[in-house]
């Protein structure tokens, strides 16, 4: 799967990362360092445990990570669950914990596609 395939397939704009990075090489590595990444772990630990600020915490970064790299699907998930538990509120909507993890799957299947 081409770069672009790729973000077509998890929902991103290939034109609009490589506008920012202008670097398909290094577009990939970045994509690629994605799968490494722990905040969703620590997403799910936090919530696992109740501890609120820190679910937040790791929704918000997780939303970050995403829009850095394009990841839109997965910043539009993110975004709604870190809004959904702002001010330390507890997680009420576990669907978009859920939705949040489906992007985030959908992103690992792909990148195992990615030449």
């Amino acid at each position: 799967m081409t770069l672009c395939e790729f973000y077509a397939a998890v929902g991103g704009d290939c034109e609009k990362v490589l506008a920012r990075i202008p670097n398909e090489p290094m577009v990939k590595k970045f994509a690629r360092m994605y799968a490494e990444d722990e905040t969703t772990r620590q997403l799910h630990d936090a919530v696992d445990a109740e501890r609120w600020a820190d679910a937040f915490r790791a929704a918000h970064t997780l939303k970050g990570v995403a829009q850095n790299l394009g990841f839109t699907r997965l910043q539009q998930a993110a975004s709604e669950l870190t809004e959904a538990m702002r001010g330390d509120k507890p997680l009420a909507d576990f669907s978009l914990l859920t939705a949040t993890d489906a992007a985030h799957d959908e992103i690992l299947r792909a990148l195992g596609e990615l030449e």
